[in-house]
């Protein structure tokens, strides 16, 4: 090589290698969400659903079949829904192929019979009962057009796989069931209003949850494990019912503290010691329910919620309360004294502990659980009629043979 010969030396700075490299990885994850999107919207699922349907025809016997086809004919003449109390209910029992007595059928709500001359209104109900069913009816798959179902007192411990094609799906009712996990599908449910998922197995919520920005109402009492629910339901907007009681929550949940429209909040029979102080981000909050905790204060922010109308604590705990709550004529602050509670010894609170631990485990805990609920809101509805309320009430077990 001559000392007199020129060499080129490539020189290139390492940001514009980076910044080329990005710009590939960013076009190829473009590519493959098209590429899923393209995939969910192809008409394979659809197709092999229809042969599905096909298949399962053939196994209807004739005089099913007939009615089926009348329906058809019926609904082509005159659009999708016609006189859906009868023609839809009778289409819905042969779909399901299932017998009276095992308490599964599809039918109208009573505010739906009185209002059968308006179709738009007309909603189709999924009800499934008893202690038989450990999962769903196959046939279900394939009526992705029903708006409510109602699953309840079932061994069914998990939700099916085609969940997300119920898009017309506004309550999602499954209380008193073994379901041990929400899938992630369900934030594809975006015109849902209700879901009901007290008293099951739950540990946690899919922050995709925070997808069905239409919903209204969300009870997940009594389901024990659950401490902890995802910031991403801070979305949840329109929400104005939220029930967490019975579980594991040592202290309110931040998405909860952002949930601008609720109005009713209920934390009781928690693990809770102190309330945030910033409690008063709840504008339009009316009823909270503070009872069955460790609190032994409540902050001063609480009188700042000028839609608040009651405030329900455990009296027993409860030593400092602000005079703007407990005596404000507005406000109904009612205080539940569990007073077998004061009497018990060291050892008897022992026992007792040990013994809900197990009961935790068995599903009269569920039943058991279920029903104090439901006396003490039936008690506290019969206080908002009254001009005053007691200072405190002892709450009072009882027990009845039948």
């Amino acid at each position: 090589m001559g000392l007199g010969r020129k060499l080129d030396v490539p020189v290139s700075d390492l940001s514009l290698v980076r910044d080329m490299w990005e710009v590939r990885v960013k076009t190829h994850r473009q590519k493959q969400k098209k590429e899923q999107e393209r995939m969910e919207q192809s008409a394979l699922p659809k197709i092999n659903q229809q042969w599905q349907y096909r298949i399962y025809c053939k196994t209807l016997k004739t005089e099913e079949l007939n009615l089926l086809h009348r329906y058809l004919e019926r609904s082509a003449l005159t659009g999708v829904q016609v006189n859906t109390g009868k023609y839809c209910g009778i289409l819905l029992i042969i779909l399901l192929c299932i017998c009276s007595c095992c308490c599964c059928c599809c039918c109208l709500s009573e505010a739906e019979q009185q209002d059968q001359n308006d179709p738009e209104e007309s909603k189709l109900i999924f009800q499934l009962d008893g202690d038989q069913w450990t999962d769903f009816p196959r046939e279900l798959q394939w009526m992705t057009y029903l708006r409510e179902w109602h699953v309840s007192g079932t061994k069914i411990s998990r939700l099916p796989e085609y969940l997300a094609l119920f898009t017309q799906l506004t309550v999602l009712e499954i209380p008193k069931n073994t379901i041990a996990e929400l899938p992630a599908e369900i934030g594809k449910l975006t015109g849902l209003r209700e879901l009901n998922v007290s008293y099951n197995r739950l540990s946690k919520v899919p922050p995709e949850l925070g997808n069905c920005e239409n919903l209204k109402r969300l009870e997940l009492t009594g389901n024990h494990n659950l401490s902890d629910l995802p910031f991403e339901l801070s979305s949840l907007k329109q929400l104005v019912h939220l029930d967490v009681a019975e579980n594991r929550f040592m202290t309110i949940p931040i998405c909860a503290l952002r949930m601008s429209g609720l109005q009713l909040l209920d934390l009781s029979n928690n693990g809770l010691t102190d309330l945030p102080q910033d409690m008063d981000r709840l504008e339009q909050l009316v009823t909270l329910f503070l009872h069955k905790n460790n609190l032994s204060y409540l902050p001063h922010c609480l009188g700042k919620i000028s839609t608040l109308k009651m405030i329900v604590v455990n009296g027993d705990a409860l030593t400092c309360c602000p005079t703007t709550l407990c005596r404000n004529p507005d406000i109904k602050f009612i205080r539940l004294c569990d007073r077998a509670s004061a009497e018990k010894t060291e050892e008897e609170k022992k026992k007792e502990k040990n013994k809900r631990k197990r009961w935790r485990e068995e599903e009269e805990e569920v039943k058991k659980d279920s029903r104090e609920k439901e006396f003490i809101e039936a008690y506290i509805s019969s206080l908002k009629d009254r001009d005053t309320v007691p200072d405190s009430t002892t709450k009072v077990s009882i027990s009845c043979l039948l």
